[in-house]
């Protein structure tokens, strides 16, 4: 006992020197309760998802999903098939985003990495607490509602601005860098998926994997609106008001063009242009009905922007 003490104290020592030499404590305190709690809860949600998605369906199925969940089941399968040994698919899991939680500390933010390891952590806890039920052997069923159920926790991971890690932190790494977006990276580590799901268990395993990897990436984007821009062009009387609420309540940019007439009743009025998120738009409606209730909006959905748009958090 005497022995273990100074042993433990030591430890201790080491892990709270590196702590503060790595400035973890300094990003633990500059976290919100309120943020923490909202952005913990996507974790639990999304841990519990990819989980549901790969003990009831992908698995049970032999069909893979996107990104480093499906690159974990390979690992899993081919492990199983060829060294005698299974790992596990959460243990593949982990040990694929340790090293890139480590970049993703040094090259994107500390916050950001924070949350991506409580993520990553719950998802790989799930996934080997959770028990594998089978509960249905045809395949096409098995990549639809697998699918499905990632895509519904992936997205709501998106909408609370966590990141499930893999593919993404390579992705948001070189875009800091170079300033460039690299989709190709999905596509390549997609690919190799494909390639691996159709040797192992024949290739209409891999076609039903891209109908996995279609289905996720559509519910994606039926719940992840904010990256989808849209613009508002407002014709109205009280420019100010308005101008005044897209500011303070939405926080977005206004471009003004005075001078502007009504063809019928003569008024002189002002044109106000805005974009703002698909997420942004049923408060832009609220808040538009205060400023200026006669106002006349016209929204263009799915805009592309060219120029500074800034995603807030």
């Amino acid at each position: 006992m005497t022995k273990q003490a100074p042993i433990i104290k030591r430890f201790k020592f080491i892990v709270n020197r590196w702590a503060k030499k790595v400035g973890l404590f300094q990003t633990l305190k500059g976290i919100s309760k309120e943020k923490y709690a909202e952005k913990f809860s996507a974790s639990l949600f999304y841990g519990l998802m990819s989980a549901i998605a790969v003990n009831f369906f992908f698995e049970p199925g032999h069909v893979y999903s996107s990104g480093v969940t499906g690159l974990s089941q390979v690992v899993s399968a081919i492990s199983g098939r060829y060294l005698g040994f299974t790992i596990p698919v959460a243990a593949a899991f982990y040990a694929i985003n340790l090293p890139l939680l480590v970049l993703a500390w040094y090259k994107i933010g500390h916050k950001f990495t924070v949350f991506t390891f409580i993520t990553v952590t719950m998802s790989s806890l799930f996934i080997q607490l959770i028990p594998q039920v089978t509960l249905t052997t045809d395949p096409l069923i098995n990549a639809i509602f697998g699918g499905l159920v990632m895509g519904t926790g992936i997205g709501y991971g998106l909408k609370s601005r966590i990141s499930s890690g893999g593919t993404d932190v390579i992705s948001l790494t070189i875009r800091k860098m170079t300033g460039r977006s690299v989709g190709s990276i999905s596509l390549l580590v997609n690919g190799i998926i494909m390639l691996f799901a159709g040797l192992l268990f024949g290739w209409q395993y891999a076609l039903y994997s891209m109908v996995t990897i279609f289905v996720s990436s559509r519910v994606t984007d039926a719940l992840f609106t904010r990256q989808k821009k849209m613009q508002a062009l407002i014709v109205t009387s009280r420019p100010e008001r308005v101008i005044q609420m897209i500011h303070k309540k939405l926080h977005r940019g206004v471009t003004c063009i005075n001078d502007a007439e009504g063809t019928y009743q003569h008024e002189k009025k002002a044109v106000l242009l805005a974009i703002i998120t698909r997420e942004e738009y049923s408060d832009f409606k609220h808040f538009m009905a205060k400023a200026d209730p006669s106002a006349f909006v016209s929204i263009a959905e799915d805009v592309h922007v060219m120029g500074r748009f800034v995603d807030m958090d």
